[in-house]
């Protein structure tokens, strides 16, 4: 009888575990906070005539303003709304402290070995499994050089030593199936509904990635070293588009995810 009592109890706890205190069935996306990368000091990369934070900000700004429009029960959150300077463990610090539920970080590319390259790219925290990627996350993760006292903050990572990413080979996401599944959504619709070239979905260590809580992607949407790619992602329509993208992205994964409760 004390046995069968034991078995009861065991998997009643399990039934209970399996319900947070709103209930699984009852879970929503209800908060998503969206990262225009860089700013302020931190230009990121750049164009003949254009810089990265600027861009990423305008992005970041209409893509939250139609999450605003069409899904009012989604509060946004911006890491930043203006030319200002958060860095890479604030912005992660902000999604944590919120309890978001996605984190989205928007970048813009570049190819200095090459002018013809061109593309979206979005990627997800793990390994860089090329050269190419190693490079981005390098070049996105070198803003921690203009923080203050980078060393505490991210426990001595060297962001242009490939023995510093080592650490990332230790890192098991609960999330990582979530973020992929997002970063697909992305690209899927950047190649298929807003007519971009995709380069698909990635994978590479960024900090900023690392230090989130939530399911979190980092998109590249396309390379400030090509002509014609700089002059599109200047144009306010094509910024809208690019923000519809990542929008419809979004509303489908939030579709997916609380039909399966």
């Amino acid at each position: 009888m004390k046995n069968i009592l034991v078995i009861v109890f065991f998997a009643l706890g399990i039934l209970f575990a399996s319900f947070n205190n709103t209930g699984v069935k009852d879970y929503k996306v209800k908060k998503i906070v969206i990262d225009a990368g860089h700013g302020g000091k931190d230009q990121g990369t750049s164009g003949d005539f254009s810089l990265e934070k600027d861009i990423a900000l305008s992005i970041a700004l209409e893509t939250g303003k139609i999450i605003n429009e069409y899904l009012p029960d989604v509060e946004v959150i911006y890491t930043r709304a203006d030319d200002s300077f958060p860095t890479l463990y604030e912005r992660a610090d902000l999604a944590n402290n919120n309890h978001a539920d996605l984190f989205i970080s928007i970048h813009c590319n570049s190819a200095p070995y090459s002018e013809t390259v061109h593309g979206t790219e979005t990627y997800i925290m793990g390994l860089h499994k090329s050269d190419e990627n190693f490079e981005v996350a390098m070049r996105e993760n070198s803003v921690i050089t203009m923080e203050d006292n980078a060393e505490a903050h991210y426990e001595g990572f060297d962001p242009n030593s490939p023995e510093s990413y080592i650490l990332f080979s230790l890192y098991q996401s609960a999330y990582q199936s979530n973020s992929l599944e997002l970063a697909q959504n992305v690209e899927d619709q950047f190649k298929n509904r807003v007519g971009r070239r995709s380069r698909g979905v990635k994978s590479a260590g960024f900090l900023v990635l690392w230090k989130t809580s939530m399911p979190s992607i980092l998109i590249e949407t396309g390379f400030l070293s090509n002509a014609k790619e700089e002059k599109d992602l200047n144009d306010k329509l094509q910024q809208t588009y690019i923000a519809s993208g990542i929008f419809r992205a979004f509303r489908d994964y939030k579709n997916e995810l609380e039909s399966k409760n």
